[in-house]
């Protein structure tokens, strides 16, 4: 964020400065010879920089001129031109406030002190040493140590007279809590801000230690109070900040403190939507601070939803409307906080996306609005370009702020008439005229406006002639029930359903079903605005009625959470997409109504077609977890549900669209289910460590944490479908007999079983947004009968002595997909040495047949004899895609047995766990007849690619006996060819 530049003094403030100068000049020379000559004595630059400001600011020449110590004070330490180091300031008024001995003298101190301050960062704000961020956040830095240490000067005092309040549940004394809303709360003051505050108080109970008790609220109204004109009384010394306390519950009609249950209650109860926008800025600037978080913590979920709330858009409509109202009754056109394009219009904007999304995004749960406008750009919540723009137009507009309230230290946002101040902020902003400086501002409110209008616009509303026309109004009178059968199906027909009285069926059961009849009075407001548009969108599909076959479950699913219909209203592209997606698939449509948080994913269009690579979700997911406190399990099972749900989507979305062919898909979902896990074993771990303490390895030192997650069949093979469970096997590497360092040691098998346990109920538990992942354990050593977690050794000698031919099938799928490297490259030496050893062949070639001969007969087409019979490839017929002859199995089977049989004369057989590359490895060595590796991968890939559309219809992966003719008999005869029967 760059400074405004520094241009010379233009002629027509030059007297101005000229005149400052003689007049402090005259003024050092009274305070004292030694003043003058210090005076005399400054540096070039500082004197430069005296211009500068006097020029521009009356506030500093009178203040200098009122109290010329002051100003070499400021100059003798060094503070005009350094920045204070943190805890400085606050100190410095410490010291003062500790030689007050009343209230008078109090605020003579405070007065004092805070108009040093003013000066001085006035001084670095006009001579550009100071940027907007130092500048606001001095501002904030002074009202903070104001308020508390003023608060803590009074509250002994105050204690003295009526009593130390103590509660009546905790039997502890009780302090007073002091919220900084807005700019403040954010660090965000101007050079002339008031300060919007709230007071409360932990506990209700009496004062202690005098004859006459109080009330902890009587006592905490009177501290109060007193607090509020410490800070707010005009005295001859001027003020220290204006103090408005009317954001507290009731406004001006309430009492002045609260207890934290009454403030809780009435939130709950009575708390409006501005008091949210309010409430996210909201710090404690004062008081008791760890009581003070507990407050915050408990009015959270009042400011943050968890689901998405599209409903403060509506909210921000009306307050902007409320606003323009003002604006334009008083004629304030020209100011730059509340008129278009103003100040007020960049928070908005974040407020926005911060209502809407904060609940699930904890990264927008943020005071700072640049830090904010930052995370919509960085979580593409909105474009990056827009952003740019948002803050560079915030920037100039706060920056123009300081330079009219820098000018005489008043509260104004307004633009000057007067010649002589047009040139004052023309000035300070870098430009060497008013005109000048009025075009660049313009332009800014001119972009800061069109992207409000953007963001906050009614989907009715036609932005470039702000004309109302409701989305959808011919559907009206059908939804209302306000025409006959007759005619509401042939206004359907006309609109292009075939089935136009179904469809009408369909809209009677939604209107009439117990969850619209149960809904609230705003609810049902929301779905008959809903609706209408609903019909519009869907006649604009081939196929209208498949699509409101598919999407009026969804609406019944969300009725009574109506937010999601807001969504919905507010952002037709999401909404054009929802039936985009319903229409092409039945499981996603399902997927949708089961989790309606997943339509958070429909309003990025960039973003849902476009998934990310595997190191960004790795680390999308990680930052996300780690915004979650680490004892909050509740909380990171569902984000971690959240998460795989939403990716989920994101690439059956891509597939649908075509921007993500199968292989890819695959891949994705794979890479999804490695972040997943990844994170899981890092969850469990800490679980365990916290509870049990470290296992050891066998030679004493920490494991760290020395187990894997081993993947078997398609997460081994990088080959995941859509609702694809997992094959898992756990392994580690620890003494099993050597017990952990913790208060509670146990022995490390049973840490490392429990850790397994542990893993899988992360993974399979039921929550609000489902289970994470079916997991199969089966593939492990010995079976359902064996342990859950091998040691390294134990999982060596099974595979070598134990283990039958079609586990070492499976051995040629099985890769780690995480945990500790050291151990993963062991089990890689191990599965390298068991499957490249030594076989008969004639005696591989029976084994390997046979097995495929029993799944065959299990799990195959019974019809056709498992795609064997003569009627196998009738049209009648069906064709099991992955268990019939020819099949997928068939396919998988060859590629086992090849690994089988020659790995240990071509070990680079055994670099890859999936079909496709280990089917290329046999083509490059020549093990396969030239072309045939091509014709099994091409048939696999059509197979899945089958498979993957079936699963999107929720169809089983069978097709009729008429298709893949040419590929299931090029499968046959290879498979015959490699002696296989």
């Amino acid at each position: 964020m760059s400074l405004p530049a520094l241009v010379p003094l233009p002629a027509a403030l030059q007297s101005i400065a000229q005149r400052a100068e003689q007049s402090l000049t005259q003024a050092f020379t009274t305070l004292s010879a030694e003043a003058a000559a210090a005076f005399a004595a400054w540096p070039a630059q500082r004197k430069e920089h005296l211009q500068r400001v006097t020029a521009a600011s009356d506030f500093v020449t009178q203040q200098s001129l009122r109290d010329p110590q002051v100003l070499l004070d400021l100059a003798a330490s060094g503070e005009l031109e350094r920045r204070l180091a943190g805890g400085e300031l606050r100190n410095q008024l410490a010291e003062q406030l500790a030689e007050c001995t009343d209230e008078n003298a109090l605020a003579r101190s405070l007065r004092k002190f805070r108009n040093r301050q003013q000066l001085r960062i006035i001084w670095r704000d006009i001579s550009r040493q100071a940027d907007l961020v130092e500048t606001c956040r001095d501002l904030s830095d002074l009202a903070d140590a104001c308020i508390d240490l003023s608060y803590h000067w009074l509250y002994p005092r105050h204690c003295e007279q009526f009593g130390t309040p103590v509660g009546r549940r905790s039997g502890e004394p009780q302090h007073m809590v002091i919220l900084g809303m807005g700019k403040l709360g954010a660090f965000e003051l101007n050079l002339s801000s008031d300060i919007d505050l709230i007071f409360g108080y932990p506990e209700g109970g009496e004062t202690q230690g005098v004859k006459r008790p109080l009330d902890n609220q009587e006592f905490f109204i009177r501290l109060g109070q007193k607090l509020i004109k410490a800070l707010d009384a005009i005295t001859v010394d001027g003020f220290v900040f204006r103090t408005d306390m009317r954001l507290r519950p009731y406004g001006s009609s309430g009492a002045l403190v609260f207890s934290f249950n009454a403030l809780e209650q009435y939130y709950q109860d009575q708390g409006r939507d501005w008091e949210r926008y309010a409430m996210i800025k909201a710090r404690v600037v004062g008081g008791d601070q760890h009581a003070g978080a507990q407050l915050l913590e408990m009015l959270r979920p009042f400011v943050y939803r968890r689901y998405l709330d599209f409903s403060a858009i509506d909210a921000l409509r009306t307050m902007k409307q409320l606003i323009q109202q003002e604006v334009r009754r008083k004629g304030m056109a020209e100011n730059i906080k509340l008129g278009a394009g103003g100040i007020r219009e960049v928070e908005f904007i974040a407020q926005a996306f911060q209502l809407i999304h904060g609940g699930r995004d904890l990264s927008l749960q943020q005071r700072s609005l640049l830090k904010v406008l930052q995370t919509l750009k960085d979580q593409g919540y909105l474009p990056g370009q827009a952003v740019d723009e948002l803050l560079a137009g915030y920037a100039f507009l706060r920056y123009t702020e300081h330079a009219l309230q820098a000018i005489d230290d008043r509260q104004t946002q307004m633009l000057p008439d007067d010649e002589q101040d047009r040139a004052r902020v023309a000035f300070m902003l870098g430009f060497d005229s008013w005109d000048a400086f009025h075009e660049q501002l313009m332009h800014w409110r001119g972009r800061v406006d069109w992207h409000f209008r953007q963001v906050i616009a009614d989907p009715d509303e036609d932005l470039e002639g702000d004309e109302e026309t409701m989305v959808g109004a011919d559907w009206l009178p059908l939804w209302n029930d306000d025409q006959d059968e007759e005619a509401a199906c042939r206004q359907l027909t006309e609109a292009g359903f075939v089935e136009a009285q179904a469809a009408w069926q369909r809209l009677v059961g939604l209107r009439n079903g117990n969850q619209v009849r149960a809904m609230q009075r705003i609810g049902r407001e929301r779905l008959d605005a809903f609706i209408p548009r609903l019909l519009a969108a869907t006649v604009e599909h081939d196929k209208p009625d498949l699509v409101l076959e598919r999407v009026l479950p969804l609406i019944e699913a969300v009725a009574r959470r109506s937010a999601y219909l807001v969504l919905l209203t507010e952002n037709p592209g999401a909404l054009q997409r929802l039936l985009t997606l319903c229409a092409a698939s039945p499981w996603i449509a399902e997927q949708i109504s089961r989790f309606p948080l997943l339509l958070d994913e429909l309003l990025n269009e960039g973003r849902l077609f476009s998934p990310p690579l595997a190191p960004e979700l790795a680390a999308e997911l990680r930052e996300r977890l780690t915004r979650i406190p680490e004892d909050d399990l509740e909380q990171q099972m569902e984000a971690l549900r959240h998460f795989k749900l939403a990716h989920g989507l994101r690439v059956a979305a891509s597939e649908i669209a075509g921007s993500l062919p199968l292989m890819k898909v695959s891949d994705y979902l794979t890479w999804l289910a490695e972040a997943i896990l990844d994170q899981v074993l890092a969850l469990a771990w800490r679980q365990m460590v916290s509870r049990h303490g470290t296992p050891l390895r066998v030679d004493g030192s920490p494991c760290s944490p020395d187990f894997i997650i081993v993947g078997y069949g398609k997460v081994g093979g990088i080959e995941l479908g859509h609702g694809s469970d997992l094959d898992l096997v756990f392994i580690h590497d620890g003494d099993p007999q050597a017990e952990t360092d913790g208060a509670k040691p146990i022995d490390g098998a049973q840490f490392f079983t429990r850790l397994g346990q542990r893993i899988i109920h992360l993974l399979t538990a039921q929550t609000n947004s489902g289970q994470l992942y079916e997991v199969d354990m089966r593939l492990r050593p010995s079976g359902a009968a064996g342990l859950l977690v091998s040691s390294l050794g134990a999982f060596r000698r099974y595979q070598e002595g134990e283990a039958w031919t079609w586990e070492h099938q499976a051995l040629v799928r099985a890769r780690v997909l995480v945990g500790c490297e050291r151990v993963g490259a062991a089990f890689d030496e191990v599965r390298c040495a068991v499957l490249g050893r030594e076989r008969d062949q004639a005696k591989l070639q029976a084994e390997v047949s046979e097995m495929r001969a029993k799944m065959r007969d299990n799990l195959g087409s019974r019809a056709t004899a498992a795609g064997t019979a003569e009627n196998a490839f009738d049209a009648a017929s069906p064709f099991d895609l992955k268990q019939d002859a020819g099949g997928i199995v068939d396919i998988e089977f060859m590629v086992q047995y090849a690994a089988l049989a020659w790995s240990r004369q071509h070990p680079a057989l055994l670099e890859f766990t999936d079909n496709i590359r280990i089917l290329e490895g046999l083509d490059r060595l020549g093990l396969l007849r030239d072309g045939e590796a091509t014709l099994l991968q091409d048939a696999y890939k059509a197979y899945r690619s089958a498979a993957h559309r079936q699963a999107l219809q929720k169809q089983p992966g069978v097709v009729g006996g008429d298709q893949f003719h040419e590929h299931r008999r090029n499968v046959m005869r290879i498979w015959r060819e490699l002696g296989l029967s």
